[in-house]
């Protein structure tokens, strides 16, 4: 799969002199994080007038695996922003452990993405994108809050997602309310998305979900080339569960550890995260030097709404982007690379919007999110499904492990490094897994058009 277009639809703005707060912004962002700082990017370098609310100030801390992928660095290369990553750690590929074996995998070669990824934490990440933002344009507010939407009339009956004049914000420190008014609205708020909730969002729960847990440990291994995956993780009774964990040297020595866990099934329900992490804390190699000791303080954690599992996503004049949009990969828990992918179809669709598109380009928004992960979270969904039984996952892990072909070929499909120029093992096997989705009942019961 290719990355998402560029934002030329977004051209032909001239900027407006500054205004007082009153002014009507050409959008209003909710949210300073990937989505939504990169879909004020892409909006401001094109010369509209965006305004940014960020409830924290950055630098801020946020918990989050701290890996880019090739998909998430082409984007932050597409902003001008790879040079600041210099003194960040670079990574060449992914270590996957599974029942006793590892094998090491680089990041294959592809005419879109580079083959290499880095790993920085949010608490730098975030704020240097949302600073690229500023510099580009758009007016960042930092530790406001948004209290709620301002209706342009009455909420809609059939679900879909209101038209707002603006949004209700309150400044860190003061108690008066104000308004600042907008033509379009982003709700890019995380993954608990409380605007988006206040608009009708939800997220279907029937599927997947995934649940995290990371924390921070010294290790003498922290500029190691490879990030590091392992497939079969344990309960404390010694019971593989659907999830992974996985340790991100970090550079600077620290790596990130963590552990995510999947709940596909109800059997898995209930599984307290934090003895999980405990136990494979425990279970990691002991060259990483993970223990009590080297720990930099307790775990935190939060969900991840997957494969497009929170919508509406589109409605009125208003978009949802990245976590509040439930974008995450199933196959990985990759969200960051489809934060900043969202941000910029939204800024795309909001271009043409305002160059005279209206509504129906921002419908367009929707119709564009599902043809470019539509069919392949179908794929991820079934395989999340699949490996939920452990036997399953089991035979399929120890099989893989066997062929190096076979594992790199899987890594390029989890990571959604297909090649649209060529028809290698892994583009081949996709299409392949892709048509036989298209005929069998959807593992979540749900009924989704071709994309």
């Amino acid at each position: 799969m290719t990355p998402p277009p560029d934002s030329s639809a977004a051209t032909g703005a001239v900027r407006p002199p500054a205004t007082p707060d009153d002014r009507v912004h050409d959008v209003l962002v909710v949210g300073g994080g990937p989505a939504g700082s990169s879909c004020a990017y892409w909006l401001a370098d094109a010369g509209w007038d965006v305004v940014v609310v960020e409830k924290k100030e950055f630098p801020r801390e946020k918990t989050c695996g701290d890996g880019l992928t090739p998909r998430a660095v082409r984007q932050l290369a597409d902003m001008g922003l790879e040079p600041a990553l210099a003194d960040s750690h670079r990574y060449t590929g992914l270590r996957a452990f599974a029942f006793g074996q590892s094998m090491d995998m680089r990041w294959p070669e592809h005419p879109h993405f580079p083959d290499y990824g880095y790993t920085i934490t949010r608490y730098d990440l975030d704020g240097l994108v949302a600073s690229r933002a500023e510099a580009a344009g758009a007016t960042v507010l930092q530790g406001t809050e948004v209290t709620a939407p301002v209706l342009d009339g009455e909420t809609p009956a059939n679900g879909s997602l209101p038209t707002l004049s603006g949004v209700t914000v309150k400044d860190k420190g003061t108690a008066r309310p104000r308004t600042l008014k907008a033509r379009y609205v982003v709700v890019a708020d995380g993954s608990n998305s409380r605007v988006g909730r206040m608009l009708g969002t939800s997220r279907q729960r029937n599927l997947p979900l995934g649940m995290a847990l990371r924390g921070y440990y010294r290790s003498e291994r922290h500029d190691d080339p490879f990030i590091e995956s392992h497939l079969d993780i344990r309960d404390p009774q010694g019971n593989v569960v659907p999830g992974y964990g996985w340790i991100f040297p970090m550079g600077d020595g620290r790596v990130n550890v963590g552990v995510g866990l999947l709940s596909t099934e109800q059997r898995w329900k209930g599984i307290n995260t934090t003895h999980l992490m405990d136990t494979f804390v425990g279970f990691a190699p002991s060259s990483w030097g993970l223990r009590p000791e080297t720990s930099l303080g307790p775990p935190t954690g939060g969900k991840l709404p997957m494969g497009l599992s929170v919508g509406p996503r589109a409605g009125g004049n208003v978009l949802i982007a990245g976590d509040a949009g439930g974008v995450i990969n199933p196959f990985n828990g990759e969200g960051i690379a489809y934060g900043y992918e969202t941000g910029r179809f939204a800024a795309a669709a909001l271009g043409r919007a305002l160059t005279g598109g209206g509504s129906a380009a921002l419908a367009d928004y929707d119709h564009e999110l599902q043809a470019a992960y539509g069919s392949y979270y179908k794929v991820a969904r079934a395989f999340v499904h699949l490996i939920s039984h452990p036997e399953a996952m089991r035979v399929c892990v120890r099989l893989g492990m066997r062929s190096e072909t076979l594992m790199n070929q899987l890594l390029r499909i989890m990571a959604n490094l297909m090649r649209p120029d060529a028809s290698g093992p892994a583009e081949i096997g996709f299409r392949a897994m892709e048509l036989v989705s298209r005929v069998l009942p959807d593992p979540d019961g749900l009924d989704e058009p071709a994309a």
